[in-house]
């Protein structure tokens, strides 16, 4: 990294804290002159976070950041980037890791660091995890609150999607058994819903090197993006089961809606975009993990655009569509993915198709549609 002055920066978060402990360390290890900075968000009740600063000789400083908005990850976010910026200006480092807390998700910090280009160069983005505990967290429908792992007193969120958001975000998966035994559909599972990371065990000498490559944040993001995510392929190993369902006609909405729990329930993770007929121009995500559904619209689909304003749409949406495209409705679709162990494929399709318009309700045309039941009002548009 010679000539090169900026701090490389690498992120390491995860639900699973002895695999991610594990993971800080090996690159303690491998790489001389690493500061690892972790701001402990338990302490949020209290009215701060408390920073530590490590290296490989153990914590050599640490500190206390008052809360902001009643928010611990909002302090994390206000502490995080000066102390990085002040190690930089130090001299002193090859290279700074940011341990982020327990329910942390990576994405958010990732962009916070970025944003400070000058002195701060963000090269990996990793999450540590147990493989053993994946199924375990995924199938957590608990609220973190009730886990005592919310970062705010309006944290809704729950283990099982903040854990699904943390283990698709990252370029790099750092695998680190725990006390409990690993089999095959462990790591089937990590890897069908992972298709973008490297999997990574810690310990073999790959992890430092691979959160030193380089990470690129507009990738990140758009492969994160309902429109255009690298979503799981069709996949059956070791018993764990990935169906792609891809039609290229809208949902009933009544029948939809009637559905949601036996379709919310049928998989461990379930994600992708959908169409419903009463909202035609609407590109709406499913996001799905322990039993918890949620459904929000992601803007308008590409084919409801002016031509116009195509060139202000990101190429990597602009090919989504162009794989999707349809003669008579562009680019609107059905585009879900299911990964499970044991999934009931037959009947899952089934339902889904079942959803569906009819021949009949089909031939009637956008007008009639919009007539149709308006089921996900309550979803979509909430009163405030």
């Amino acid at each position: 990294m010679s000539g090169v002055s900026r701090l490389p920066v690498v992120i390491v978060g995860g639900l699973c804290e002895d695999a991610r402990r594990a993971a800080v360390s090996d690159i303690l290890n491998t790489v001389p002159g690493t500061v690892v900075l972790h701001h402990d968000l338990s302490t949020g009740p209290e009215g701060s976070v408390h920073r530590v600063i490590r290296d490989i000789n153990g914590p050599f400083a640490g500190g206390h950041a008052p809360l902001v908005n009643d928010c611990a990850c909002c302090a994390l976010r206000e502490d995080l980037v000066p102390e990085l910026l002040r190690l930089a200006d130090a001299g002193t480092y090859r290279l700074a890791v940011v341990e982020l807390w327990d329910s942390v998700e990576p994405q958010a910090m990732a962009a916070v660091i970025a944003a400070e280009s000058e002195s701060l160069e963000l090269t990996g983005v990793a999450t540590a995890v147990d493989p053993a505990l994946v199924l375990p967290c995924l199938s957590d429908g608990n609220d973190l609150a009730e886990a005592g792992l919310a970062a705010a007193a309006t944290d809704q969120r729950t283990v099982a999607d903040t854990f699904a958001r943390q283990i698709e975000y990252p370029t790099v998966i750092a695998l680190a058994e725990g006390d409990e035994p690993v089999d095959e559909a462990d790591l089937a599972l990590l890897a069908q819903l992972t298709p973008a990371a490297q999997r990574l065990r810690v310990g073999a000498g790959t992890l430092a090197p691979a959160l030193l490559a380089g990470f690129d944040i507009e990738a990140a993001a758009a492969r994160q993006h309902p429109s255009c995510a690298l979503l799981p392929q069709e996949a059956d190993e070791h018993g764990v089961v990935t169906v792609v369902w891809r039609r290229d006609r809208p949902f009933h909405p009544g029948r939809l809606y009637a559905a949601l729990e036996d379709l919310t329930c049928a998989a461990a993770r379930i994600r992708g975009r959908f169409w419903l007929a009463d909202r035609t121009d609407t590109l709406l995500s499913w996001d799905a993990a322990g039993g918890a559904l949620c459904v929000e619209s992601a803007g308008p689909w590409l084919a409801a655009l002016p031509d116009a304003a195509w060139e202000m749409v990101p190429a990597e949406r602009r090919v989504a569509a162009a794989l999707d495209w349809h003669p008579e409705h562009g680019d609107r679709c059905q585009h879900l993915t299911f990964t499970s162990p044991d999934l009931d494929h037959d009947n899952l399709l089934a339902l889904l198709d079942s959803c569906l318009l009819t021949d009949t309700e089909y031939a009637a045309g956008p007008e009639t549609w919009n007539e149709l039941s308006n089921a996900f009002d309550e979803l979509l548009d909430p009163v405030s």
